[in-house]
């Protein structure tokens, strides 16, 4: 069975005792609507990690990641993260890929790949990000702009090492515009994803996969979204700010 998972990704919000505050107001509201059948995960700004971390520490099903790390071990890379140092914070997680990333740092498919590797290689599981621009949806190019990415990225895994992401959906025409696909949209995405997944590393893998959804996902439509059959969650953008919004998108997501 696929885990169900909702991921909180803060982007360059909160400052530290903002990001504090906000983890004590998630926990409050999960002690009132609490559910242990969702993976609950929060990426906030480095600054926060071990912060976080130690507050997360005792609360089930309730992990920590990074939005990024660099594609070293170490070096003489001024203002860079090494996945070490990541996992050194408490945190289990990274989100590598992010549309964001790939935009405005030219972050190619070779340069994700290296993060992918040096991420598992420090015991962190990549969240990896995928999805088209609008120019590519419009011209019809969308299922083979986010295969490409999966090609190029990731298809040089192992199946082992594969079976340890999670991946993430996020169709880059709806990134912070209010914009959503529809759930016929999603679906479809979500399905030839697995597709890509089942002809590369067979059943076992595509149908134990978690694909989460990422892109103007809020409380309106998050249930909507989730009940499709290929979508196992979500990435939360602007909604996570909010903690009763956050939990309310973590129920939305309840494995049947």
């Amino acid at each position: 069975m696929r885990k169900k998972i909702v991921i909180g990704n803060w982007k360059m919000n909160k400052t530290l005792s903002e990001g504090l505050q906000l983890v004590d107001e998630i926990i409050e509201e999960l002690v009132k609507q609490p559910n242990n059948s969702v993976l609950k995960i929060v990426a906030p700004p480095f600054i926060h990690l071990a912060a976080v971390a130690e507050k997360l520490k005792s609360i089930n099903g309730f992990e920590l990641a990074a939005q990024n790390c660099h594609h070293n071990a170490s070096g003489a890379y001024t203002g860079e993260i090494s996945p070490a140092m990541i996992s050194s914070t408490g945190a289990n997680y990274v989100i590598i890929g992010h549309s964001e990333r790939r935009l405005y740092c030219g972050e190619s498919n070779n340069l994700l790949a290296q993060k992918v590797t040096i991420a598992l290689a420090n015991n962190l599981t990549p969240v990896f990000c995928i999805g088209e621009s609008l120019e590519e949806r419009n011209s019809n190019q969308h299922l083979e702009a986010v295969t490409k990415q999966l090609k190029e990225g990731l298809f040089n895994l192992s199946p082992s090492d594969f079976s340890k992401l999670i991946l993430a959906y996020e169709p880059v025409w709806a990134i912070g515009t209010g914009v959503t696909a529809t759930v016929h949209q999603a679906q479809g995405m979500h399905n030839h994803i697995r597709f890509e997944v089942n002809k590369k590393y067979g059943k076992e893998i595509s149908s134990t996969i978690s694909i989460l959804y990422g892109g103007s996902c809020n409380v309106k439509n998050a249930k909507e979204l989730f009940a499709c059959i290929d979508v196992d969650g979500g990435l939360i953008g602007g909604a996570s700010l909010i903690a009763s919004d956050f939990v309310t998108i973590i129920n939305s997501a309840i494995a049947e």
